[in-house]
């Protein structure tokens, strides 16, 4: 099977997940804000809230209203394109 683009939430997403893996943001630790986010990583708006709601679903971070967004985790394992550990 070949290996089908990702969105670039989900290529965003797995950036994050991958520096919250290595330790670069540690649980607890407060994700950069939203405009932030797009400056440093060079994204959209729009693409940094769905890596973001993406990190939640993965059960990495949490978003506190009008607080920000902090890792709650460390994930099991690296996932691939499908979502999946290898």
């Amino acid at each position: 099977m070949t290996d089908l683009p990702r969105y670039e939430y989900v290529k965003l997403a797995d950036a994050i997940a991958t520096e919250i893996a290595s330790g670069k943001l540690p649980q607890g630790a407060a994700l950069p804000g939203e405009r932030a986010m797009t400056e440093l990583y060079g994204v959209s708006i729009g693409t940094v809230r769905r890596a973001i709601v993406e990190l939640r679903n993965r059960g990495l971070v949490a978003t506190l209203p009008a607080k920000g967004t902090y890792v709650i985790a460390q994930p099991d394992a690296p996932a691939n394109s499908n979502g999946t550990a290898d």
